[in-house]
């Protein structure tokens, strides 16, 4: 049976879940689909301000991609490009470029493709037994170039190159120290903290969440700010939110953001 992507919302909190509950959530070419359609419908919707992703059940993130199906979905160059390129890399580049905070709840085995499903993700929260790889080099393929990109932007080439090279499974510890996660909680505890995660987020101003993510993201490529970025960064001045968060705070209140 297929995997799927299933997907919730609750106010302005969307999850999307990672179900192929037979195969450890291995990631199909249609979850690939799904994953990358509902992530570009989340994108584009205003009223979401926070995305959750998550395995289905308590056994894993995802286990990597179906290997059964790449006798068919990769069998030749041409196909192969197509997967990697069409499906998996785009699906990601999705997850990346989610204007909003992106939250992945991790239990279990986060390996290969959910490993690169996570490491896309803003901030990574994981359970104790949860476990980190991407051992491929056993099954004699490499990582497609353009599905290292999310991966190499959180921990460096050192890192990602030692998970490449030694196709070691890490424990949850050590993918917290190697960078790989934002915090590790009791396995109980996941489903928890995550969701709280997300409330502290709701709690911000929408605009200025988004403005985090964008100058993240440019000042990552290494190029200075010209004049009129500089001037943009301070568009906030202009907003209501602003305003009333400045009032809130001189009348030792909670702000109540619009997001306008």
């Amino acid at each position: 049976m297929p995997g799927e992507i299933l997907f919730s919302q609750d106010g302005g909190v969307a999850t999307l879940t990672l179900s192929n509950p037979d195969k450890l959530n291995a990631v199909d070419a249609g979850m690939w689909r799904g994953l990358h359609a509902r992530m570009t419908s989340v994108n584009a919707d205003p009223d979401v301000r926070c995305v959750v992703l998550r395995g289905a059940g308590d056994k894993a993130f995802a286990a990597g991609g179906d290997i059964e199906e790449f006798l068919t979905v990769r069998a030749t160059v041409d196909d192969a490009l197509h997967y990697h390129e069409e499906l998996v890399a785009a699906a990601l580049d999705a997850v990346r470029a989610c204007p909003v905070p992106t939250v992945a709840m991790i239990r279990g085995a986060c390996v290969g493709g959910g490993l690169e499903i996570a490491g896309c993700c803003d901030i990574r929260i994981a359970g104790e037994s949860s476990r980190f790889g991407a051992p491929i080099n056993k099954l004699g393929f490499s990582m497609y170039p353009g599905e290292m990109a999310g991966l190499l932007e959180l921990v460096g080439p050192a890192v990602l190159l030692e998970i490449l090279l030694e196709g070691r499974i890490l424990g949850a510890r050590e993918a917290l120290a190697k960078g790989l996660l934002t915090r590790v909680v009791d396995d109980e505890e996941v489903e928890a903290e995550a969701l709280a995660t997300a409330g502290r987020i709701l709690k911000g101003a929408p605009l200025v969440a988004r403005w985090h993510k964008q100058w993240v993201h440019r000042l990552m490529q290494g190029q200075s700010l010209g004049d009129a970025e500089k001037r943009a960064a301070f568009d906030f001045l202009a907003t209501e939110d602003y305003q009333e968060g400045l009032a809130a705070f001189l009348a030792k209140r909670a702000p109540v953001f619009k997001g306008r």
